[in-house]
């Protein structure tokens, strides 16, 4: 059984800074591309970036280009998201995703998400 585990949420101040962290654990062959996605209350999960495993490309939203660094652990099984300059709009429940190989199953896994509030 595959398990995505998410750390690091939280309350911020706007224009402070979180990190989150997902690791992923269990029977996996191959872990292909990791990711975050948000939801905040009443809209649709949305991609916040992704890195592929392979050659370490990235892929952000534009509303958090130049603010969010996503990066993988050397394992490749972790994958980090470091948030800057955070801003009330980023307030959201943060979703870790995998696509990876388990046994002869690939599919996506998701996290359980972690609350990322950005008030004064």
């Amino acid at each position: 059984q595959v398990r995505l585990v998410e750390n690091g949420g939280g309350l911020v101040q706007p224009g402070g800074s979180l990190r989150l962290s997902c690791a992923a654990s269990g029977r996996i062959v191959r872990v292909n591309a990791m990711g975050w996605y948000r939801q905040a209350p009443g809209k649709q999960r949305e991609l916040v970036a992704n890195i592929t495993s392979g050659d370490g490309s990235t892929n952000y939203a534009d509303s958090v280009k130049g603010r969010f660094t996503i990066s993988a652990g050397n394992a490749k099984m972790t994958v980090y998201l470091q948030m800057n300059e955070l801003k009330p709009e980023d307030t959201a429940v943060y979703y870790c995703n995998a696509d990876l190989i388990s046994g002869w199953d690939r599919r996506v896994h998701w996290g359980q998400g972690t609350q990322v509030t950005v008030s004064s």
